[in-house]
């Protein structure tokens, strides 16, 4: 018994608009971290305004790759490819034409 081995393609349809809302509240985020780390910044509370941009970032970026990758995971697709597409696909790209003629009709 021979089974033939199923061929997928695999499409990814994400565009940057589909990640551009989340680049903007992180950035957000960043930017508000900041204002607040200036307003914090004296002689006697620097090392508060140290920690609360480390405990921001080390908060925010795990939430920020998690987005990241679900929504590049959501956009990727896997179609079956036609028995018929496999041969096509299959024919050098710098033959003649009367080769993948000749290739097609077999």
């Amino acid at each position: 018994m021979e089974k033939e081995i199923q061929r997928y393609r695999m499409i990814c349809t994400l565009t940057f608009g589909d990640i551009y809302g989340q680049i903007i509240v992180w950035l957000i985020v960043i930017f508000i971290t900041l204002a607040t780390s200036l307003a914090l910044w004296s002689s006697t509370r620097q090392i508060y305004a140290l920690a609360t941009v480390g405990i921001v970032l080390v908060l925010s970026l795990p939430f920020l790759l998690f987005a990241f990758v679900t929504t590049l995971l959501n956009h990727i697709e896997f179609a079956p490819i036609e028995e018929a597409t496999t041969r096509t696909s299959s024919t050098p790209r710098n033959a003649s034409p009367s080769q993948k003629a000749a290739e097609a009709a077999s």
